[in-house]
């Protein structure tokens, strides 16, 4: 019948979508003030602004870039929104796609030292049950000698350089991780879907209540999701054990990336050491998080390091410090006002990954790391 509306129509009509998103941003705030969570003001106030993060995140992901049928790449996690202990050396980018079609990513490949792209089923950062049906690394691609390149996306093999698609994959993940972001340049990307005009329609009633919907549901669950990582890891408190691979890539990870993820807490006259032999790989890290995931402040404060920046011993190895002071040691990574929070080493295409190894020690007893002695 010509007067028939579907129901999603009138939730959005009737303010239903609106109130029902406002009120599951109102119970994440439970996820803040959860019985395992930290409760000084640092913290708590950084849990609250952590949920406006997502908040901004999920609604430029799921109303401004929410369309497959005109897809665009954006940056849904940068220096202001964080998520799932983001890399500070990486340039995130996303785009809303679907199985059901076909898409070409075309532009150059700029010098950033490693680009990958995946593509993901629902779930990424939320449920934690995202599937990837594909996944390609720039290394393993034909570019041309000007830099310049194009990545079909298709469920049916492709020619050339293709990811897979699965029915229900929904959004591509890319991921350009820097070396040095003074000295390299990202790629520059686009997508088009095959057939398309490049325009997205009009916004309809039924897709504010979906993507609502979607942006809520992700606020939710994603700091649901990582407060129960962090939660997790404090069983292991100032080690850096192998991180599972299923569960990491259960919400979007890299495939090519070994994750150790954990929580530290130090006193105010305590340090905590980390030592490792880096392996033969592309590239690695150490960041410092807060308890929500998120990384400290990398625009402003030594809160990493990585394969290029790092200072090396004389045999190779490699000495991070992290402390609430400068120690006058180099690879210092500040705790940047924090007592305690999560922290992640990785590994990229190493052909090993061994187990750093660490130890918590009195600041005074630093001094004795500047002679030599470990």
């Amino acid at each position: 019948m010509a007067n028939e509306t579907s129901e999603s129509f009138d939730r959005a009509m009737d303010g239903t979508s609106w109130n029902e998103f406002c009120d599951t941003l109102k119970a994440a705030g439970a996820v803040v003030l959860g019985e395992n969570t930290p409760t000084d003001p640092l913290d708590r106030a950084e849990g609250f602004r952590y949920l406006s993060r997502l908040t901004r995140a999920a609604l430029e992901s799921f109303l401004e870039y929410s369309d497959p049928l005109a897809p665009a790449l954006n940056r849904p996690v940068h220096e202001t929104a964080k998520i799932g202990a983001d890399n500070p050396d990486n340039y995130y980018m996303r785009a809303a796609i679907s199985g059901k079609h076909v898409y070409r990513l075309y532009g150059k490949r700029g010098t950033v030292n490693y680009l990958g792209f995946g593509a993901q089923s629902p779930g990424v950062a939320s449920s934690g049950d995202s599937a990837q049906a594909g996944y390609i690394e720039a290394k393993d691609m034909e570019i041309a000698p000007d830099g310049s390149f194009e990545l079909w996306l298709s469920v049916e093999p492709r020619p050339g350089n293709w990811l897979p698609l699965a029915e229900d994959s929904e959004s591509l993940i890319v991921r350009q991780t820097f070396l040095d972001r003074d000295t390299e340049t990202p790629a520059d990307l686009k997508i088009e879907r095959v057939d398309g005009t490049g325009r997205p329609d009009p916004l309809t009633p039924e897709k504010l209540d979906a993507g609502l919907n979607s942006a809520s549901g992700l606020v939710l669950g994603c700091a649901t999701l990582f407060a129960g990582w962090a939660s997790g890891f404090e069983e292991h408190a100032n080690e850096l054990p192998r991180f599972d691979d299923s569960v990491s890539m259960g919400a979007g990870g890299d495939p090519n990336i070994a994750y150790y993820h954990s929580y530290w807490e130090l006193a105010p006259d305590e340090a905590l050491v980390i030592e490792a032999m880096p392996p033969e790989c592309d590239m690695w890290n150490f960041q410092l998080d807060n308890w929500w995931m998120e990384s400290l402040d990398y625009r402003f404060h030594r809160v990493h390091t990585n394969k290029h920046i790092a200072s090396y011993e004389p045999d190779g190895a490699v000495r991070i410090v992290v402390a609430h002071e400068d120690p006058g040691l180099p690879n210092w990574i500040e705790t940047t006002g924090h007592a305690r929070g999560t922290m992640c080493f990785r590994w990229i295409r190493a052909k090993e990954h061994p187990q750093p190894q660490t130890r918590v020690v009195e600041f005074k007893d630093l001094a004795a790391l500047a002679s030599g002695t470990r």
